[in-house]
């Protein structure tokens, strides 16, 4: 039967695997955000600031994760077409930079 050091042993190695693949994820996600972020930068034309307003804009009117938002802009160029929702959020959060810019 195991002592109470090895289990409290093995509860810590759980955890730190648990957070070690969190922040696998976390890293990956950065990747395709900051993608996208160049993507929008580009594209819209925009600032760095206003690329993460812009993802976050439409992730939160899509109520989809900013990270999918990203991994979906970024498909873009592999030939995939943007999902109607975002393609549709696209367009409005665009018009209220310009209309901002305008102002």
């Amino acid at each position: 039967m195991p002592s109470a050091d090895d289990a409290a042993l093995l509860a810590e190695v759980v955890e730190l695997r648990a957070k070690n693949e969190q922040l696998e994820q976390a890293l990956a996600s950065r990747a395709v955000i900051d993608q996208a972020r160049g993507m929008v930068m580009v594209l819209a034309p925009c600032s760095r600031e206003q690329s993460w307003g812009l993802l976050v804009d439409v992730s939160q009117h899509c109520n989809v994760k900013l990270r999918d938002v990203a991994a979906a802009l970024v498909a873009t160029t592999k030939g995939q077409e943007l999902p109607e929702g975002i393609r549709r959020e696209w367009r409005r959060a665009l018009r209220r930079l310009h209309a901002l810019e305008r102002r």
